[in-house]
């Protein structure tokens, strides 16, 4: 997609040039905003990421932003397989009339793992590049979405600024790893907010409009425990569980046929993330529980995807006797595919990322799946971008060291002020 051209000289081009100035002039304050955030755990799971949030608005209180802490019942809390979660909105009203922009960052991540060389809760950085888990995904947006508000808000403070309608809030959730329901979606259904458009966590050198969907099961494969000795008088639900493994498997050589239509997704695929079982080295297992996750792209039907899923497991138990099988659906994400009002959106960032970055920013897909479903699913027009690098690899996220570029983060976040600026302007 060719970019728009950038607007004439003026008084639009001297309001781009305050809120770049703005930033340069705070980036080391961006900077340690987002250390002091990297630096409190949110490992999920087990999902303790009430402190997180506190901490959170503590510092958004020093920059004179109260957020409002919506913290998610207990019962609701502990049901979903984590510990506490509150989340964040701030609101900033600029003027009657005008859209309200939600920007939305999540503060969970998965546990570091090992292999790291840097702290993953220091904030190190080295060589231009700050290293911890979260730096890049998405606690990263925590920072480009807060200081670009504050650069808008240092814009407006200025005497003879332009006049902005509308307003910002900000979406600081803690359940993206576990599916959003409790963050965004939990937000969206209490009714707490309802913003016209939405920017959501993402990388520097794309606008994503759409993204895959995924399904994640849970399947227990029953067998009859036995001594080692006398296998014979057991039933080997491992044994179950490999020919299960082997069909599924083999389903992903078909899927590569399944090609999408949409740049940046290529076609589904099915993965089995964790196996659980048996007892000890001399007992036949009598019991084995996989975990999988099949990536959907946009044209599929999710309902047809996890029909299809139980029959190959359906069939592949019926294969091996003696074994039975539970299956039990744990998440169910939707694709995203982009609403029509979105135009908005994709052509302030494009713009201003060519601007900022000096080359073209396409739109594209993702084959991860985000919160943002979950507020098209409420019909508001959103799309993905945010501090980071071209592609999840090079930022190491999920990965031991997963860092962020520090020069990504200070130009990010110039372009999403510039955009919120045309947008409320």
């Amino acid at each position: 997609m060719n970019s728009p051209a950038l607007p004439a000289a003026g008084p639009v081009d001297a309001a781009y040039t305050a809120l770049d100035a703005w930033i340069d002039a705070h980036f080391d304050d961006e900077v340690r905003f987002l250390q002091a955030l990297v630096q409190v755990p949110t490992d999920t799971p087990p999902g303790n990421n009430a402190p997180h949030a506190e901490r959170t608005a503590s510092l958004l209180a020093d920059f004179g932003y109260t957020a409002e802490r919506h913290a998610v019942p207990a019962t609701e809390v502990h049901a979903y397989g984590l510990q506490s979660l509150t989340n964040l909105i701030v609101r900033r009203r600029f003027a009657e009339g005008g859209r309200v922009v939600a920007l939305n960052a999540h503060g969970d991540v998965v546990p570091p793992g090992e292999g790291w060389t840097h702290d993953p809760y220091g904030g190190e950085v080295v060589d231009g590049k700050l290293y911890g888990r979260a730096a890049a995904v998405s606690k990263s947006d925590f920072a480009t979405f807060t200081f670009a508000l504050r650069a808008l808000d240092a814009l407006v403070a200025q005497a003879h600024a332009p006049t902005l309608q509308g307003g910002v809030e900000l979406h600081f959730t803690y359940d993206e790893e576990f599916g959003g329901e409790l963050g965004p979606g939990w937000l969206l259904k209490q009714g707490l907010t309802r913003p016209d458009l939405l920017i959501a966590a993402g990388f520097s050198y794309e606008v994503v409009t759409a993204h895959n969907g995924c399904l994640q099961m849970e399947v227990t494969v029953h067998g009859t425990m036995a001594h080692a000795a006398i296998p014979h008088t057991g039933v080997d639900a491992l044994q179950g569980a490999v020919a299960i493994l082997n069909a599924l498997y083999a389903q992903n050589t078909k899927y590569k046929q399944v090609t999408s239509q949409v740049p940046g997704i290529t076609h589904p695929y099915l993965n089995v993330g964790r196996i659980e079982g048996g007892t000890n080295t001399n007992v036949v297992p009598g019991k084995v529980v996989l975990k999988l996750d099949r990536r959907m792209i946009p044209e599929e039907d999710p309902v047809a995807v996890e029909a299809d899923i139980r029959r190959v497991i359906h069939e592949a138990a019926a294969s091996f006797p003696g074994i039975t099988v539970e299956i039990k659906r744990l998440l169910l994400a939707h694709a995203l595919k982009p609403l029509p009002g979105n135009a908005p959106l994709v052509e302030a960032l494009q713009r201003h990322g060519q601007a900022v970055f000096g080359e073209p920013i396409p739109t594209s897909g993702t084959p991860l799946y985000t919160d943002v479903r979950l507020y098209c699913a409420h019909g508001i027009p959103a799309v993905i971008y945010g501090a980071g690098p071209r592609t999840v690899f090079e930022s190491n996220a999920k990965r031991a060291d997963e860092h962020l570029v520090l020069e990504d983060l200070r130009r990010a976040t110039k372009v999403v002020a510039r955009a919120l600026f045309d947008l409320l302007h």
